[in-house]
């Protein structure tokens, strides 16, 4: 009885990236597995940066292995984690003369104007070199929550046309978003000269003084789901 059960036993042990990078870390043979992870990442519009990492240090041993369409994949990723300092644990991997190519110059421009909150360069630039990002889906609108979160740590009321030009949306489409949010996240709508033009965004420990934290404290950011549901 012992013996028929032990396959079952094996059987139901999960099968996880984790437990594999957390055994084999500096094993190359476990390189396909964790460029297939990749690829799931993508598809599942999921994410794993231990995993990612962990390949990118393979890569700097098995440098004739490395695929610069997965490196270009972890870095949209590592972006779409902002404001996790994701981007640039990732690029220290990499190695500089990779980093010369010119999908992977694009990105390091786009991490600098992400991180210097200059949005509208960003999205002139990430319109210029859709070839590259539309691959990741999910890749707007995690930018679009970064660029919120941003916002939140500056302003108690935005400007209609600041937020616009941050978010990249426009007219009725702004409209139908700034509507969920009001609906669903907290934010209040306010008119002047009986025109909606202020949003006021919720209160938090870095746009209202008195709610502010111990600096050691986590920025919080909300789940891209909760700010952008999928528009029928």
């Amino acid at each position: 009885m012992g013996r028929e059960r032990e396959p079952q036993q094996q059987q139901q042990i999960p099968y996880t990236v984790e437990k594999l990078v957390a055994l084999n870390p500096y094993n190359p043979d476990i390189l396909a597995d964790l460029e297939n992870h990749v690829n799931e990442q993508v598809s599942s519009q999921t994410y794993s940066l231990d995993a990612n990492l962990c390949l990118l240090r393979l890569y700097q041993f098995e440098p004739q292995r490395m695929s610069i369409q997965i490196v270009a994949r972890i870095l949209i990723k590592a972006l779409m984690a902002l404001p996790a300092p994701d981007f640039s644990l990732c690029l220290f991997l990499i190695p500089e003369q990779v980093q010369m190519e010119e999908q992977f110059k694009t990105l390091i421009v786009l991490s600098h104007y992400l991180e210097t909150a200059r949005f509208q360069q960003f999205w002139d630039e990430a319109a210029k070199n859709r070839h590259i990002l539309e691959v990741v889906p999910g890749f707007e609108q995690a930018i679009q929550a970064y660029a919120i979160h941003v916002l939140s740590l500056t302003y108690q009321k935005v400007p209609r046309p600041v937020l616009a030009e941050a978010i990249n949306i426009e007219g009725l489409s702004l409209d139908k978003f700034v509507e969920y949010q009001v609906a669903n996240n907290g934010w209040v709508m306010e008119k002047v000269n009986g025109r909606p033009q202020l949003i006021v965004l919720p209160r938090n420990e870095f746009n209202h003084a008195e709610l502010r934290k111990s600096a050691a404290e986590g920025i919080p950011l909300e789940h891209v789901t909760r700010l952008f549901p999928i528009f029928s």
